[in-house]
């Protein structure tokens, strides 16, 4: 696929920073090289009506954070709806601060309240504490809404890569529980199949930010082993029956590892009677939408996102 420049450019850059791969640190170092990235990166953090911090406990009595933007359009008052949002990091990387300009985005442009989840990572805390801590939080959301002034009967989830991941299993599973009620999931980039086992794996298996040992080294901190390669929360698209979860959005980026299992995700919600929007970006590498100050396609992709999000809160 042809190359934006813009993400040329961010390829360019960590080419000449020398940086060291992802799997030749330790997850702490990892994080650390991650938090550096998002401040050259991430644009500089929109206005909002609100941000207040929140938290809730997790299933094993464990404090789960979470924090809360509401869009400057919501500040009049009234009921909002929300997006429940889990950041990207491969389970391993990443917090709420590094998807703080990405959050306030969509919470402006999707006129709502975007709640981000800080889940517990790996591998400290392996597979699946971070399904754990995501549904539990949803279910929290939902509960408190009342409390937190947002709709409760427009509830959507959400993430980019590893969030992506969680968002779909957590609408698996509330599907299962037949609760929270959600009315729509954004899988941004989604991270699907564990498995590794379709041909963007070997199309962009070096050069383009995720290669494919550091795939594999983060599966290796995230997974208990490799019998949890086939447990559909943490493979969504082995799941079963697809049938029965929200509409949803599905984004792929042309130039990124994880574009077919993204691709093939939508197709098998499709296939299950699932309403999908499927939204390629066939220049972009993986992670684009967080690299705003460099990419600028980033910004209406985001804008993109929010109008798909408000047209689904506000369809009957």
């Amino acid at each position: 696929m042809a190359l934006d420049p813009d993400a040329a450019r961010v390829l360019e850059m960590v080419r000449l920073s020398g940086r060291p791969p992802y799997e030749t640190l330790t997850a702490p170092e990892a994080r650390a090289l991650f938090v550096a990235a998002r401040e050259v990166l991430a644009p500089d953090p929109a206005p909002v009506a609100e941000v207040r911090e929140l938290s809730a406990l997790g299933p094993g009595g464990e404090v789960i954070p979470m924090r809360l933007y509401r869009g400057t359009t919501t500040a009049s008052g009234g009921m909002p709806p929300a997006l429940v949002f889990f950041h990207g990091g491969r389970w391993v990387i990443g917090d709420l601060d590094t998807h703080d300009s990405l959050c306030r985005h969509l919470a402006n442009a999707a006129l709502s309240v975007v709640i981000s989840v800080d889940y517990r990572l790996a591998p400290e805390h392996k597979f699946p504490a971070a399904v754990e801590d995501s549904f539990a939080a949803t279910s929290w959301v939902a509960e408190q809404a009342a409390a937190l002034g947002i709709d409760r009967e427009r509830l959507a989830v959400g993430g980019d890569s590893a969030g992506g991941n969680l968002a779909a299993v957590v609408s698996l599973l509330a599907r299962d529980r037949r609760a929270p009620p959600l009315r729509y999931q954004v899988l941004l980039y989604p991270a699907v199949d564990c498995g590794m086992t379709h041909a963007s794996h070997q199309r962009f298996a070096e050069g383009y930010l995720l290669t494919r040992p550091t795939i594999q080294w983060f599966y290796d901190q995230y997974l208990r082993g490799p019998g949890d390669i086939d447990d559909w929360r943490a493979s969504p698209l082995r799941a079963p029956d697809l049938s029965g979860v929200p509409p949803a959005l599905v984004l792929t980026a042309g130039n990124d590892v994880l574009c077919d299992e993204g691709e093939a995700y939508a197709r098998r919600l499709q296939q299950h009677g699932v309403p999908v929007r499927h939204q390629q970006f066939p220049n972009q590498i993986h992670g684009f939408l967080t690299m705003g100050k460099i990419v600028q396609a980033a910004h209406p992709a985001l804008d993109e996102v929010a109008a798909v999000l408000r047209a689904a809160w506000d369809t009957p």
